[in-house]
């Protein structure tokens, strides 16, 4: 058995220890979270850990960092690049200037016949090469600033932050282990993926039906907290362990879950009585 239904099945058990026999025609259960993992979408080696276990989050909040050694690397390379090919497009700039005066001298000498077809030619050629030039820096400029803004991402992904609020439940990796890629690091549990799982028998399973409001019952709860039936399970089982009861130990029941619009101010893993309205 997981340490988690473990753990469920004994506040169950501390839960139902103290109470007194449950009120007929309720629904035992507990509250139930999905969390979201979150992941970095390379691997590395986690240099630095923001949060700890608990902590409340809130979207854009850093969560861990890998180490950027390459990219940032990466990042200087193209800017180094970029810096050396505006150089070498200043150097041809000039030299098409040149290049073109020659050239437009040789076209006058030519119109006045002062001058070779050699050396009209020659100006001619060294114009287009020139010119030329300047195209293929422009064009490798332009791919070194491309490589400059996919290194700048790059190094951007190595910080890896909350995409969604709500509580760190679990840190998977601490600073100096090694993260495989796309690999959970960190799991948030968003309040409004709170929601109640609960088990149903057979004689009650026609009150039940997608959409059917319900009402939660647990210790400090209050009154008037109330969820939508959301997953109706479309076989029976025995009862779950984490939920057994002298009453209820040999049943065969229905898992159902219910939800509620933002989410259920409970614990997962909080033991709960439900009843239909």
């Amino acid at each position: 058995m997981k340490l988690r239904d473990l753990l469920i099945g004994l506040a169950v058990a501390i839960f139902l220890a103290g109470c007194e026999k449950p009120h007929e025609g309720r629904w035992l259960g507990y509250a139930e979270g999905d969390v979201a993992n979150i992941a970095a979408p390379a691997p590395g080696w986690v240099s630095e850990m923001k949060i700890e276990r608990g902590a409340a989050v809130k979207i854009g909040d850093p969560l861990f960092v890998l180490d950027d050694t390459s990219q940032t690397a990466g990042r200087d390379s193209a800017t180094a690049q970029i810096a050396q090919t505006k150089g070498q497009i200043a150097q041809a700039e000039a030299n098409l200037d040149l290049a073109k005066r020659q050239f437009e001298r040789q076209k006058g000498l030519m119109a006045k016949a002062a001058t070779s077809r050699q050396a009209y030619d020659q100006a001619k050629s060294a114009y287009e090469a020139a010119a030329a030039e300047i195209e293929a820096l422009r064009a490798s400029e332009a791919q070194a600033k491309a490589s400059l803004t996919n290194a700048a991402y790059q190094l951007s992904e190595r910080q890896i932050i909350a995409r969604t609020s709500g509580r760190v439940q679990q840190i998977y990796f601490r600073k100096g282990e090694y993260v495989p890629a796309q690999t959970p690091v960190v799991a948030i549990l968003p309040p409004e993926n709170i929601y109640v799982r609960f088990f149903v028998p057979e004689a009650d399973f026609a009150q039940v039906k997608l959409g059917r409001k319900v009402r939660i019952h647990c210790d400090g709860c209050g009154d008037g907290l109330t969820a939508t039936i959301s997953f109706v399970a479309d076989a029976h089982e025995f009862t779950p362990p984490v939920i057994f009861s002298n009453q209820s130990r040999s049943q065969l029941v229905f898992k159902i879950e219910a939800r509620a619009p933002g989410g259920l101010k409970l614990n997962p893993g909080q033991p709960v009585d439900i009843d239909p309205l």
